[in-house]
C-alpha cells in the first residue's frame, strides 16, 4: 500500500471544489430537524444548574446573610433549579419529535432518492 497516494489524494480532496450531494443534504436536514432541540437543552440545562447552584449557596449561607429567611429563599430557587433540571429530559424528547416531524417528509423522500440511486 502506497501510503505517498494515500496522502496525497487525502489532501486533494480537502481542496477539491465540494458537490452539494443528495448525502450531505439528507446530514443538513438531520442536523436542522435536531439543532434547535439540543442547543435549548443545553442552554436550559446550564441555567437549571446555575440556578441550583445559587440556591445551594443562599442555603448554606456563602452569599446571603446567613439568617434563616436566606436559608428559605436557598432552599426554594435550589428547588426550582433541581426542577428545571428534571423537565430539560422530557421537553428535550418532545422538541426532538416536533423537530423531525417537521422534516420528516422531506428526509424520506430524500432518503429515499440516494436508496433508489445506489
Amino acid at each position: 500500500m502506497n501510503t505517498d497516494k494515500f496522502y496525497a489524494e487525502q489532501i486533494a480532496n480537502e481542496y477539491a471544489p465540494k458537490d452539494t450531494s443528495k448525502v450531505v443534504k439528507l446530514k443538513k436536514l438531520d442536523s436542522k430537524a435536531k439543532m434547535p432541540a439540543t442547543i435549548f437543552t443545553y442552554s436550559f440545562g446550564i441555567i437549571s444548574a446555575l440556578v441550583l447552584g445559587v440556591g445551594m449557596c443562599l442555603t448554606m449561607g456563602e452569599i446571603g446573610s446567613g439568617t434563616t429567611s436566606s436559608l428559605v429563599f436557598g432552599i426554594i430557587i435550589g428547588v426550582i433549579g433541581m426542577i428545571g433540571m428534571g423537565v430539560n429530559y422530557p421537553i428535550y424528547k418532545r422538541m426532538l419529535a416536533n423537530g423531525k416531524k417537521k422534516y420528516a417528509f422531506e428526509i424520506m423522500e430524500l432518503a429515499k432518492e440516494i436508496s433508489e440511486q445506489e
